[in-house]
């Protein structure tokens, strides 16, 4: 029998089966594939790490906005974050701060506590940026400053931070340093006429 004396049944499913196919080979093109948005993280300065039921979000070197601070070697740099206790029934506890990128950690508890209660938060720089989007209600700010920095703590580069925790222990995080609101342009003879403006 030929297809043109097939019957209307045949016809119809051997349709059938060929949306069949067509649908599991078009399906086939996209595995294995990751999509663009899989792994995009939130526009914010900092890197994140979590240990247990601790999450430490938007760790980063604040830029020096003050006279206080510098990212020289030999000056003090601030420190930002925001370390979340995830923990619906037990509070952690922040017991010190390392790293081999400065000569010390000052924790300056201003007047709160090194305590992070369940569900709260312990966010040292700027609170408005540090807070993470699952957000804890609760959040007592201290100030971290590493003094006596050494060379490589510079925009653009990372160096390794120990947040050491009661219960969640050592967490190590790679902190990139804050570039600032103007990152001064430098200038060579391959650099375009500003005054040529754009065509």
């Amino acid at each position: 029998m030929t297809a043109l004396k097939a019957s209307p049944t045949r016809r119809v499913l051997a349709a059938v089966a060929l949306a069949a196919g067509a649908t599991l080979v078009l399906s086939a093109c996209g595995a294995g594939q990751i999509s663009q948005t899989a792994t995009q993280v939130a526009a914010i300065n900092g890197n994140q790490a979590t240990s247990g039921d601790i999450a430490l979000r938007n760790v980063h070197v604040v830029y020096p906005n003050s006279e206080e601070y510098s990212i020289e070697p030999g000056g003090n740099a601030a420190l930002a974050f925001t370390a979340a206790n995830l923990s619906e029934s037990k509070t952690d506890r922040l017991k010190d701060i390392k790293t081999d990128f400065a000569g010390s950690v000052k924790i300056d508890k201003k007047d709160g506590t090194l305590e992070i209660k369940p569900q709260a938060a312990l966010g040292a720089g700027n609170p408005d940026v540090t807070v993470p989007e699952q957000a804890p209600e609760h959040v007592s700010l201290i100030d971290v400053t590493l003094e006596d920095i050494r060379e490589g703590v510079r925009p653009g580069l990372t160096f390794p931070v120990i947040f050491t925790f009661e219960n969640a222990g050592d967490i190590v995080v790679q902190v990139p340093v804050d570039a600032g609101p103007l990152v001064e342009r430098h200038e060579s003879d391959k650099s375009p006429d500003v005054a040529e403006g754009h065509h």
